[in-house]
């Protein structure tokens, strides 16, 4: 991607506010807003220099300061670029995949699938699926080429004869099991905890073994509210943020307390991540009791 111009923008000389936090912020604007798009190559400090009428010492230091906060990756010999972001965001009460919400904003998410094969659930996806006649879905879903979450779904075997993995590589479950199927996900349960990763976990998503993780785990409805797919989905929790909407009259989505011990290593790698991780998710669970 070719270098970016920026208009004539100055500084405001008559604040007690530094001139350096002035640039970084006015650039920080252009980057969160895609003025700057990821992979955008930064204007020359010259060019930065004219642009706000100030010093190369000026520019330097407020590069330096986005290049810190993950914004801008500088290396030696090389033009300054914009960074890809490092976090992702998706709406946990929603029913529609992370394939939908990721591609509403703009992101193509890639899909892996691992394994597509006849399977008896687990208990819970037994009991909300009522029957023991499943098929067992493993995939994982990236972002720009990082590994964002892995996902395990259950699917009664009569309500999708004849899925192939082929069909949902870089695609959408959902769409199409409502393309195919005529098969619409509507309603449904969904809860996150904070989990430590397995060997299995650890490898699928380039994450040290015991690592903290974010488990959404849910079941969905179709449209006739007959039980359509049960899935527990592990997520990198240093790259993808759960946003949860609420109103003033009713509450949208509630996470609680946990309410089973996290599987895991008491010890070692990530421990202190993970509890930092249930921390904060006992913390919302509070503020949206």
């Amino acid at each position: 991607m070719g270098r970016h111009r920026l208009p004539i923008m100055g500084v405001d000389r008559n604040t007690s506010r530094p001139l350096h936090q002035q640039v970084a912020q006015s650039l920080r604007r252009r980057i969160l807003g895609h003025d700057l798009p990821p992979g955008a190559v930064l204007p020359s400090e010259a060019e930065l220099c004219s642009a706000f009428g100030v010093g190369r010492s000026v520019i330097r230091q407020a590069v330096a300061g986005l290049a810190a906060d993950g914004l801008l990756i500088r290396s030696q010999g090389r033009p300054t670029v914009v960074a890809s972001p490092s976090e992702y965001r998706r709406l946990v009460q929603r029913a529609t995949g992370m394939f939908d919400q990721f591609a509403g904003s703009g992101q193509e998410l890639r899909t892996t699938v691992r394994e597509l094969r006849a399977d008896e659930p687990p208990p819970p996806a037994r009991a909300f699926l009522r029957t023991a006649e499943t098929v067992r879905l493993e995939r994982v879903r990236l972002v720009d080429g990082n590994p964002l979450s892995y996902v395990r779904t259950w699917l009664p075997s009569e309500r999708v004869p004849g899925l192939t993995a082929g069909e949902l590589t870089d695609a959408s479950l959902h769409r199409l099991l409502a393309s195919r199927y005529e098969l619409r996900p509507v309603s449904g349960r969904r809860q996150v905890r904070a989990v430590a990763a397995d060997d299995l976990l650890a490898e699928a998503l380039h994450t040290e073994q015991g690592g903290p993780l974010l488990l959404l785990e849910g079941e969905t409805t179709d449209q006739y509210d007959r039980p359509l797919e049960w899935f527990s989905a592990w997520h990198r929790a240093d790259r993808v943020v759960f946003d949860i909407d609420v109103s003033e009259t009713a509450e949208t989505v509630r996470i609680g307390p946990l309410d089973r011990e996290v599987t895991g290593p008491a010890t070692g790698p990530g421990t202190a991540e993970l509890a930092r991780a249930r921390e904060l998710l006992a913390e919302l669970g509070k503020l949206l009791g």
